[in-house]
């Protein structure tokens, strides 16, 4: 009996002990749970296998916008080359001409891609997609193919604008690159290895990059790089194709890629939006990008600058020089001040100074934010343009033929009373075309087509509008050199 009790009095013992061990370690495990159960309900988690599907980012949305308005870019450019030389001894004789290549020109063709960004056609690519194209394609996701038309191009910024004869087309609403931040998921649409609509994700890497890829422009004008770095997978092909948005705006169109292979290795770049819709305003309404400046000579600000400066600082842009007649120096910018925001937008570099300055136009009033002596305080100040003043300059159109691949000029009365020919138009500008293959070279003056006389553009378009079969073109070169060239329309 009492060997049974004391069992009894054990067993209850042990449970008791089970129990409260259990309530000890199980407060515990609640208590070290709270804290990461807090910051679970303040953190977005993306791609967790265990949550819930419909906390994650959906990335189908922003590709069914976007996809449908994003084109497949064609072009074929015809390629000059050489493969032996002749010698004439009648025109060494009258015109002492030596020995010549014989040239031959084949057709070249490469692709890209393009952002429908208007209902009625209008379209943006890269300026290095259609450079030097004889001929321009676009197919849409729908098959569709239409020849496309260049509007105009800035090779500063590597944008052009093309348009084809459509309507109620699908396109992508632009954004506000201002916006984007690093980390953001984005989408790159494009048809990389001529593999139409592909659609990529990664995340915003960085802004305001400068890869010095784009050249700079004629009379200085420097190259505006401020590229969106993103990891989304971009390879040849995706150039000119679309950055969007999670909502499925468009806040860049892809361009470059930084790598060792030519493929895609981790790195890509886009140009932000903003620089876009600027360009193709401008080039619109003006016919070329009306770019505005300050007149400063800029630079960042390293460890080695600030040490030497006594900066206390490396943000903002360095003041290096003043331009004579520049906006900066009749606003009171002066030497070894600090440029730290465009309006209310700040600036720590170069890139990013000169991104949100093209956005302007010349003659705009900008409110620029500058740091004299370690006081910051505000300056308005009027753009002007690369002349020093305030006008905008407009683009006058040359008569050209896409056709034929040139640019015309009337002739001068020294070219006439020189040449002594009564009439013609002379070839001012040529790129790949009809001209071209045919062995015609710049400055050549056409005088006849067919045996008719030709002594203005409308005259020459006349000639050759709605003609079939072979032409027999007759004219001069500037050094007195008669030419004939026959070629098939």
């Amino acid at each position: 009996m009492k060997k049974f009790v004391g069992l009894m009095l054990a067993a209850t013992l042990g449970g008791i002990v089970s129990t409260g061990v259990y309530k000890y370690f199980e407060e515990k495990k609640i208590t070290a749970e709270l804290p990461q159960k807090t910051i679970q309900q303040n953190v977005k988690l993306v791609n967790y296998p265990k949550v819930a599907p419909e906390t994650l980012t959906d990335f189908s949305y922003a590709a069914e916008l976007s996809v449908n308005a994003v084109v497949h870019v064609k072009t074929s450019v015809n390629m000059e080359y050489s493969d032996y030389y002749y010698f004439d001894p009648f025109r060494e004789f009258f015109f002492g001409e030596k020995a010549q290549p014989k040239k031959h020109y084949q057709p070249q063709r490469a692709s890209g891609s393009g952002v429908i960004i208007s209902t009625d056609g209008f379209i943006v690519t890269n300026n290095h997609v259609i450079r030097d194209a004889e001929k321009v394609e676009v197919t849409l996701n729908d098959k569709k193919t239409y020849k496309a038309e260049v509007i105009g191009t800035d090779p500063t910024t590597d944008i052009a604008l093309l348009k084809i004869d459509g309507q109620n087309l699908p396109y992508i609403p632009y954004g506000n690159s201002d916006d984007v931040r690093v980390g953001e998921w984005v989408l790159a649409v494009g048809n990389p290895f001529n593999l139409t609509s592909t659609v990529t994700a990664g995340i915003v890497s960085a802004k305001g990059r400068d890869i010095n890829i784009l050249q700079n422009g004629p009379e200085g004008i420097s190259a505006v790089e401020s590229f969106i770095q993103t990891d989304a997978a971009v390879n040849p092909g995706n150039s000119g194709g679309a950055l969007v948005s999670t909502t499925g705006n468009l806040i860049g169109i892809n361009t470059a890629i930084k790598s060792n292979t030519g493929s895609y290795t981790g790195y890509s770049f886009a140009i932000p939006v903003n620089i876009v819709k600027k360009v193709v305003n401008d080039l619109l309404e003006y016919g070329e990008v009306q770019r505005a400046f300050i007149g400063v000579s800029i630079r960042n600000i390293d460890e080695e600058l600030a040490e030497e400066k006594g900066f206390d600082e490396l943000n903002g842009v360095y003041v290096a020089g003043i331009m004579k007649d520049g906006a900066a120096r009749e606003a009171g910018i002066e030497t070894g001040d600090i440029i730290t925001k465009v309006g209310n937008v700040d600036v720590d570099n170069v890139p990013e100074l000169q991104e949100q300055l093209s956005k302007f136009r010349p003659g705009d009033d900008v409110l620029i934010s500058v740091k004299k002596d370690g006081i910051e305080k505000e300056i308005l100040l009027t753009l002007k343009n690369k002349f020093g003043n305030t006008e905008l300059v407009k683009k006058e159109h040359p008569k050209s033929s896409s056709t034929l691949g040139a640019e015309f000029a009337s002739l001068t009365s020294e070219e006439i009373r020189k040449l002594r020919i009564k009439n013609g138009i002379k070839i001012k500008k040529l790129n790949g075309g009809k001209l071209r293959s045919a062995g015609i070279k710049e400055g050549f003056i056409i005088t006849k087509v067919d045996k008719k006389p030709i002594s203005n553009f409308s005259q020459l378009v006349e000639a050759l509008e709605n003609k079939k079969g072979g032409v027999l073109i007759e004219g001069v070169y500037p050094n007195g050199m008669k030419a004939y060239y026959g070629f098939g329309m």
